[in-house]
C-alpha cells in the first residue's frame, strides 16, 4: 500500500477491499467529499462479502 497523505482516515476494511480491487490509487484521487461519502457508507456493511461488493460497485462506476 502506498503513502497516502489524503486526510481521510480509511478504514481497514475498506482498505483491504480498495486493495482486492487494486483501486486504492482511484480512491485517493477523488475529491475528498467523495471520499467522505463512501467511508461514511462503510458504516452500514456488516461482512467482507459487503464490502467487497461495495468496492466492486464503485470501482465499475469509474
Amino acid at each position: 500500500m502506498g503513502n497516502y497523505t489524503s486526510g481521510a482516515e480509511l478504514p481497514v476494511g475498506l482498505g483491504l477491499a480498495l486493495e482486492e480491487y487494486k483501486a486504492m490509487d482511484y480512491f485517493f484521487s477523488l475529491p475528498t467529499q467523495a471520499q467522505q461519502q463512501i467511508i461514511d457508507h462503510t458504516q452500514t456493511v456488516q461482512s467482507k462479502e459487503e464490502m467487497l461488493s461495495y468496492v466492486q460497485s464503485i470501482v465499475a462506476a469509474k
